[in-house]
């Protein structure tokens, strides 16, 4: 009980910076109407509460059945076993994914229908997947991270070549979608229970991370390669702005219910049957220890459900309305400063940010302390949110201007910077795109496309998601760099 209200408090206080920015823009320059200011209040507390009972229902559940499932599959030490593990594993969590399924709903209600919701969770997790099963043998053959990342994002620049604008933004933003709240901790516990087999515990420290940041690249590859293959030309899509008319407080959240606690369960389902069969022929679980891995599933599901429908139904109404309004007004880069400001606070109310950031100080035991991260990470996001706004009203700049050069810069990095925090940036890439970038962050980019005079929802709407993904890859990185001239005697060795 002391561990849940210890993650009462600390989500209360991640949630509180956006709630109050919020309430000063209603009472300065975006009046709000009553009804949405009382939603998005609630939605506040829905989703104080969701999230400290998911964060606890991850520590006893979701994370035990990664490690467990890691450990299993690493002791078979065969590339075969690995291959269809990862493939199935990878296919399961991705698809069951949430945030993956708020992108896809956006995706195909933008392009009203043309591009839909299931052929992007289909091709997604196909790809997550395969690359989560090239992840795995890469941690028990020994590969260098830096290594496949360099392979992997050179193919995406050649792909990206031949991909339209409309689906550069779709895949990089899947990338950042299907790496979300539930994904992450399971990938992350995943990787910790392979590396932990290892007799190097250096190596096996380093190795419990840069999963994430790889299977996020399958999702890139897998959109691209269904754009060039479909032979797409050219998509178009508007914005469906303001959609609760109603001055109910209540209605929303009640409509929103039935149809998201469905989809956790389904989410939530593959998991059990992973723990139900890894049970049977490798756990051996103690019934009291089942019990409890089944309780943090419980405990999981009523979270999800919980925050899912606070951010559904409270918060991204009222980020539409917000973005709207701000690109609305004559001072346009007053946007790109609110724009900043939000992106250095919604990243602390991240779901997965806490269970990297607390996987990260518990592996270095202590060494990299989690404020140091999440303070990285803030500022890189900060800045991702602020370019993209600045993008969305200066028609001339594409996404690519971004991504290309961001890219090349991270993977340059790599070279230099100590494995592990390679590793921790390219995690933290997918983690810092959870759920609430891809509602709230999300709406008030595309609220404020919709505004702008000459940008488009579908271009410039999205490509948030990838742009909050990427700037932790190139702040995390920087941060290792310097941890790593400042303790020069610290143990931290280069890369391979």
């Amino acid at each position: 009980m002391n561990v849940l209200i210890d993650r009462f408090k600390e989500v209360l206080l991640a949630v509180f910076p956006i709630t109050v920015i919020v309430l000063m823009l209603n009472f300065t320059i975006v009046p709000l109407e009553t009804d949405q200011l009382l939603r998005f209040l609630f939605g506040a507390l829905l989703i104080i509460l969701g999230l400290s009972i998911f964060l606890f229902g991850v520590d006893i559940g979701i994370t035990p059945i990664g490690k467990f499932a890691g450990s299993h599959i690493a002791k078979s030490n065969r590339v075969l076993i690995l291959t269809i593990s990862g493939i199935i594993l990878g296919f399961f969590i991705s698809i069951a994914e949430p945030d993956l399924h708020i992108l896809a709903s956006q995706v195909d209600s933008v392009t009203s229908g043309f591009i839909s919701k299931s052929s992007v969770l289909i091709v997604v997790s196909i790809g997550i997947g395969v690359l989560l099963s090239l992840g795995l043998i890469r941690i028990v053959y020994n590969i260098a991270l830096y290594k496949i990342l360099t392979v992997l994002y050179s193919i995406i620049f050649i792909l990206s070549l031949f991909t339209i604008p409309e689906f550069l933004a779709i895949s990089f933003d899947a990338s950042g979608a299907t790496t979300g709240a539930l994904t992450v901790p399971f990938i992350l516990a995943l990787a910790a229970g392979v590396s932990g087999l290892k007799k190097d515990s250096e190596a096996s420290e380093q190795d419990s991370f840069g999963l994430v940041g790889i299977t996020s690249a399958g999702a890139i590859i897998a959109v691209m390669v269904m754009s060039i293959v479909f032979k797409v030309d050219k998509i178009s899509g508007s914005l469906e702005y303001n959609l609760y008319q109603s001055n109910s407080i209540i209605a929303p959240f009640i409509q929103k219910l039935p149809t998201i606690a469905a989809e956790i369960l389904i989410a939530l389902l593959p998991l059990v049957v992973i723990l139900l069969v890894f049970q049977k022929i490798s756990f051996k679980l103690s019934r009291k220890a089942l019990r409890k891995v089944i309780k943090g599933l419980l405990y999981t599901f009523i979270g999800l459900v919980l925050f899912l429908v606070g951010v559904n139904a409270g918060f991204m109404d009222v980020g539409s309305v917000i973005g709207y309004s701000l690109a609305s007004l004559d001072n346009k880069f007053l946007i790109v400063i609110i724009g900043f400001v939000l992106g250095l606070v919604t990243i602390l109310a991240e779901p997965a940010v806490y269970v990297l950031t607390y996987q990260v100080e518990d592996i270095t035991s202590g060494y990299i302390r989690r404020k140091i991260v999440l303070m990285a990470l803030s500022i890189g996001v900060g800045f991702a949110v602020a370019l993209s706004i600045l993008r969305i009203i200066v028609p001339a700049i594409q996404l690519w201007h971004y991504l290309l050069p961001g890219y090349l810069i991270a993977i340059f990095l790599t070279f230099f910077v100590p494995g592990l925090f390679v590793g921790i940036a390219f995690d933290s890439g997918g983690v810092a795109s959870g759920p609430m970038t891809a509602t709230f962050i999300l709406a008030f980019a595309q609220g404020a496309a919709e505004a702008v005079e000459g940008a488009n929802v579908l271009v410039d709407g999205f490509g948030m998601i990838a742009m909050v993904a990427l700037t932790p890859l190139i702040a995390l990185q920087i941060l290792g760099l310097i941890l790593k001239v400042k303790s020069a005697k610290g143990g931290m060795e280069e890369n391979e």
